[in-house]
This record gives C-alpha cells, structure tokens and sequence, in this order.
C-alpha cells in the first residue's frame, strides 16, 4: 500500500556470496552457543539451570531499585526481579549457582524482613526448580523448535515445493541461530521466555518468506524466458517496499518495549527485534538465494502450476 522506494533493481543474486559467508558465521556463532547452553557453560536461567522463586505480598508498593539494592547488599546479587499487581506483589528468582549461606528462600525472606521492616510483607508462594526440571525444560524447549520448523517445510512443501520448504526452513533455523548466538556473545540470561521469543520470531521470518515466495511462483510462470537468477531478483524488487514497511512497524513498536519495557520485557523484546531485522535480511539474503542451489526444480515447478 506503501511504495517508500518506488521501483527498484537491485542485484541481490548478485550479492549472496557475500550473504553466505555473513550468515554462515552467524550461524557459526549461534552453533557454538546451542553447545555451549546443552553444556550449561552459557548463561542460563532458573528455567534451566534451577532455582528458586519467591513471590512476596507488602503493605506498600515497592521500587525494584530499592529491592535489587537490598539483596546485593547481602549477597545476593545474581536475582531477577518482577513487580505485578498493584506494585506491591514482588517476584524475585534465584539461580542454584548463587552462593549464600542459608536455604534460597529462607535467605530472601531474612533480606527483605531486615531491609524494608517499615513495609511488612507476607509470602506468596515459593517454589524450587531442580537440575532435574531444568534439564527436562531444556529438552522440551529443543523438542518445540525442532517441530516447529517440520511444520515449516511441510507446510511450505504443500504450498509450493519442497526447495521452497527447505529454503524456508533454512532461513529461520538461521534467524533463531543469529539470535542464540548474539545472546550468548552479551552474556544475556537464557529463559523459556526467550525461547517464546525464539518461537515467535520463526513464525514472523516465515510470514515475511512467504510473501518473497509467492512473488517468486507468480513470476515463474509470468518470466518464463528470464533465468532464474533474474527472476528471483524481480520478485525480492517488487515485495521490497512491503518487506521493509512490515519490518518497521513491527521495529518501531519493539523499540520502545526493549527501552522502557521494564526488566522482564526487556530481554525478550529485544530478541524479536533483533529477530525481525534478521528475518527481514534472511528473507531477501538466504532464503531467495538457496532457491538457486537446487537444481532443476523451475522446471518441476512450472509443470505443477
């Protein structure tokens, strides 16, 4: 609906090779950090590498700074802190890797009855997450993408051909692997609320292949004298202008999230934002490009059209 660049002719065939070997040490990068987070070497969260949560109920509304302060002025510095509710209701999460002195729970209660004696408070709940549960999230949490991306080729396979599905296979395991391996290299936390965003970003990227895609058939049958090359590359020029119009506003609502999102937002806007900008270069940089790399299949293609 949007033409912000008008009519383009860029060569982005012509560019892949150098697309290949950015993306190839992104997902260089994003392997060494799946084997680094199934060796427990990366920075995991209580989701995976246990803990314990402890949700407490004040009379009076508390700051997060002020909370964070008080247990790091104890020890325990290595916390996740949530407000809800009428911001009275705190959650606070420890890793099993945090060394204090007494039981976790009991140790955060201590902290916060010293600390804020002005503002009594009773506990909500808690709850422990053993090495056991962490290592079965783990797993569920692989079992989840593996899935999710055999959802993608069959039902890319279906709707187009079978290179299609694997060429969008191909990009997402990309993008989500860009992102594993951008959050292990800053040391963010790695939780199931990553893994959501993970989640969410495969189902974005492929959205957006999709629409690369369908232009793609459409000109298989409509620039049946052009080579293949030229006509991937007519097709990643018409849908540019919708490409990037999706991404943005898409990346214009994600950015004040990762701002002023608050604490539990922030890390997981971030990774679909860093998501849709992968998705959105995947899309015209690795999904179009492998198209190329399966041979004799516009021929196939066309007879099924």
């Amino acid at each position: 609906m949007l033409e912000i660049l008008g009519k383009t002719n860029v060569d982005f065939m012509g560019k892949r090779n150098i697309a290949f070997i950015f993306s190839g040490i992104m997902v260089l990068i994003g392997l060494v950090a799946v084997v680094q987070i199934a060796r427990g070497a990366a920075n995991l969260g209580i989701d995976f590498a246990g803990g314990t949560a402890v949700q407490l109920k004040f009379d009076q509304a508390i700051r997060i700074d002020e909370a964070r302060k008080a247990l790091e002025s104890n020890g325990v510095g290595d916390a996740e802190l949530q407000e809800f509710g009428q911001d009275n209701k705190l959650l606070v999460r420890v890793k099993a890797s945090t060394t204090i002195e007494k039981k976790t729970a009991e140790r955060v209660v201590a902290i916060f009855t010293k600390e804020f004696s002005n503002n009594k408070f009773v506990v909500d709940s808690t709850t422990e997450i053993g090495p056991t549960i962490g290592k079965k999230l783990q797993e569920d949490a692989i079992i989840a993408i593996v899935i999710s991306f055999a959802g993608i080729i069959l039902y890319i396979a279906a709707r187009f051909e079978l290179r299609f599905g694997v060429a969008a296979a191909l990009a997402t395991f990309h993008d989500v692997l860009a992102v594993i391996g951008a959050f292990y290299i800053l040391d963010k936390e790695i939780t199931l609320l990553i893994v959501t965003a993970l989640l969410t970003l495969a189902g974005y990227s492929l959205t957006d292949t999709v629409v690369v895609f369908d232009r793609i058939r459409e000109n298989l049958k409509l620039r049946r004298r052009d080579t293949e090359e030229a006509m991937i590359n007519g097709a990643v020029n018409q849908v540019l202008s919708r490409t990037i119009v999706t991404s943005l506003t898409v990346v214009l609502v994600l950015i004040p999230l990762t701002l002023a999102g608050g604490e539990v937002l922030h890390d997981f806007s971030l990774a679909l934002l860093w998501g849709v900008i992968f998705g959105t270069y995947s899309s015209v940089f690795v999904a179009s490009p492998l198209l190329l790399l399966w041979p004799g299949a516009r021929g196939r293609l066309l007879k099924r059209s």
